[in-house]
């Protein structure tokens, strides 16, 4: 049992204003796996005081100090890895693997592409007697989600510290574990007091807070569009910056010449990766109607051949992270069907011999059609929706009809065919023939799907404001 009772705050352990606790469950087992506090706006506000006071300094360091506390940083993570994997499955049932090789990984990417992004950055231009100046924004309220925990802290913090803000991070509630392990690192490089804090609770009372709060000066929130929408009209009356990643319904477009066997098995993996609990996941299928059968089959297999279990056995996938989204799942597949989808594989219920735990069967719905509730709504599982078409102007045509726009994929192997398609997807990151993940690339989604960018030099840019200094270099007489 964990028990993770305080609060992080002015660079010391401190009780909350109120206790008030909440048991942590561990998605594989639904037992408690430990407890947090719950904060008040209270809480925050003392938080929130902090980072201000600590902004009149660290705002001032210098690119080398913070490229020092940076690389420290990037040590005391090495240091506590595998710490951080366990806690990541603890906390929402990543299979080992998936934690250590990449869910941990991630929040070591982030810091590293952080600092080597820092290194090189341009915070000041001089354009004719006018310097163009980069400064940090100033206090950041971050609110992160549970399904990619510590790759959600990491590309919000490792920038904010780079270019020298101060910050207020609510992990999710649900899996806050990993951001109690992110805390002590940061403590142990020497972060200063008051630079980065941590307050723990739920969003409708600390998210709340933080992005109401008149002293915070931007807040980074991802998850939910339904909660990113909360958080802007938080955020309006104070009128701060708001950074939103957001939900998605991602299209994969199969063309007609790609290699199916290739192209398909790797879209059902995309989907089935962390259980569907990612907001990037290729969730609609879009293949030929004349290759519809085809492409059914090979789906079939695909899914048919993923693991289900226990995080420590070996299994591809976990569980999902709670009962209330195991319920959503199941209702989703349902109403899936009720609408007119066949089920291709899996379908409701558990996988037999897995009555404990959240777990989902890996799930294909065939004969899909873009109106049906399952092809408009994230799902946030590993259920797959496949639709065909009959042109590939009618697949770019559904593949954007749709309120989101984080990210699409397209085969096919016709390099100008793919890019041509790639040009006509909106969306704000587009994969063509399921290369692996850019770090140095920006992520972040069109329409409602959020607003801004994370992830290399683009991130840097939500935490800065820019100031221009006019007569700055007189020209001579």
């Amino acid at each position: 049992m964990r028990d993770y009772l305080k609060f992080y705050i002015d660079g010391h352990w401190v009780d909350p204003v109120k206790a008030k606790s909440l048991d942590v469950v561990n998605p594989a087992t639904e037992a408690s796996a430990g407890r947090i506090s719950m904060g008040t706006a209270a809480d925050v506000d003392r938080a929130v005081k902090a980072a201000r006071k600590a902004f009149a300094s660290y705002s001032q360091t210098s690119v080398a100090e913070r490229a020092a506390l940076l690389e420290r940083i990037i040590v005391e993570y090495k240091k506590r890895y595998a710490d951080m994997a366990a806690a990541i499955t603890e906390e929402m049932g990543a299979p080992v693997a998936l934690s250590k090789d990449a869910q941990a990984a991630m929040g070591i990417a982030h810091l590293q592409i952080a600092l080597d992004v820092l290194k090189n950055y341009k915070f000041q231009e001089l354009r004719d007697t006018t310097l163009m100046v980069k400064e940090p924004i100033g206090v950041c309220g971050l609110i992160t989600p549970w399904n990619w925990p510590v790759n959600q802290i990491a590309c919000k913090v490792a920038p904010a510290l780079a270019v020298g803000c101060t910050m207020v991070l609510k992990p999710s509630e649900i899996a806050p574990f990993s951001a109690y392990l992110w805390t002590e690192i940061l403590h142990a490089a020497g972060v200063p007091a008051g630079v980065f804090n941590l307050v723990n609770g739920d969003g409708p009372t600390v998210g709340a807070a933080l992005s109401s709060h008149p002293d915070v000066d931007m807040v980074s929130f991802t998850g939910s569009t339904r909660a990113g929408v909360e958080v802007a009209r938080n955020a309006a009356p104070t009128v701060k910056r708001v950074h939103q990643e957001l939900g998605g319904k991602s299209p994969n477009i199969i063309l007609p010449d790609a290699d199916f066997k290739h192209a398909i098995t790797a879209g059902v993996q995309g989907v089935m990766l962390n259980s569907g609990q990612s907001c990037n996941a290729p969730t609609r299928m879009l293949v030929p109607n004349a290759r519809l059968a085809e492409a059914l089959a090979i789906a079939k297999e695909a899914a048919e051949a993923t693991t289900v279990g226990d995080p420590a056995s070996g299994a591809a996938l976990g569980p999902v992270i709670s009962a209330t989204q195991w319920d959503k799942i199941q209702t989703l597949i349902h109403k899936g069907i009720e609408e007119g989808a066949t089920v291709v594989a899996g379908g409701p219920g558990k996988p037999k011999g897995l009555e404990t735990g959240y777990y989902v069967k890996p799930t294909v719905l065939g004969h899909v059609n873009n109106q049906m509730t399952v092809a408009r709504e994230e799902i946030f599982g590993p259920v797959l929706t496949i639709l065909g078409y009959d042109t590939v102007d009618q697949a770019v045509e559904i593949g954007n009809d749709t309120p989101y726009g984080l990210a699409a994929y397209v085969s096919g192997t016709d390099p100008e065919a793919t890019r041509k398609v790639a040009s006509r997807l909106r969306a704000g990151q587009v994969n063509i023939n399921s290369v692996p993940l850019d770090f140095k690339a920006p992520f972040g989604g069109f329409k409602q799907s959020g607003n801004g960018r994370e992830w290399g030099d683009h991130a840097f840019g939500e935490f800065l404001e820019v100031k221009a200094v006019l007569g700055y270099a007189p020209k001579a007489a």
